[in-house]
């Protein structure tokens, strides 16, 4: 069981892990959790209460030796580094994570599965998840969600016309756009981003 100062020690090198994506030296630490700098014994021996409790690993002969065990908060995983979708690159570790909650939750996000193929020039395909956001308006060319006349949605691109109209623009070059008064074209939400999960 940690104490409140050794529970506030591991959030401080959470924290600066997640800022500077490595780790605080002692006297950092010290200064973070309101120490003197000369405090270093009192900051070690918060640090082995850590290691004792498996959330941490202090590296000998390192001056950052501090190695988080436990390094992501439920909501992120860890970005491993970068992988070629042509030729092959050098393979570079990587220490960084991805904050779901940033990325893809909020209070104004909402999900919707994806059926058809016209917006695959936008690589959204049918079966794909998108994450939205609930607006009820967009910026020119913007994608989004578009209900017309009250009973049908579609995800398009929006390109308001000076004669009143809407125009909604597939990305699929096999479709032609769709042309409504803007009156009968009312937005729900605008695109945010799309989860594909393998089958």
């Amino acid at each position: 069981m940690l104490t409140s100062k050794q529970k506030q020690t591991y959030e401080a090198i959470k924290s600066y892990f997640r800022d500077h994506q490595i780790a605080p030296t002692e006297t950092e630490l010290a200064e973070m959790i309101g120490l003197k700098s000369k405090s270093r014994g009192v900051v070690h021996r918060y640090l082995t209460a850590l290691c004792d409790e498996g959330l941490i690993r202090l590296v000998p002969n390192r001056r950052r030796n501090i190695e988080l065990q436990y390094p992501y908060e439920d909501n992120e995983l860890p970005i491993m580094g970068r992988i070629a979708a042509g030729q092959p690159i050098e393979a570079i570790l990587g220490n960084q994570s991805l904050n779901l909650s940033d990325s893809l939750l909020g209070q104004n996000r909402f999900v919707l599965r994806v059926k058809g193929d016209s917006m695959i020039g936008d690589n959204i395909c049918d079966g794909d998840y998108i994450i939205c956001e609930k607006r009820d308006t967009v910026q020119a060319n913007e994608i989004a969600i578009c209900l017309i006349g009250n009973e049908e949605a579609t995800l398009k691109r929006v390109r308001n016309n000076h004669d009143g109209f809407v125009t909604l623009l597939p990305s699929n070059p096999d479709l032609s756009p769709m042309i409504y008064p803007a009156s009968a074209v009312h937005i729900q939400g605008a695109y945010v981003g799309l989860i594909r999960l393998s089958s």
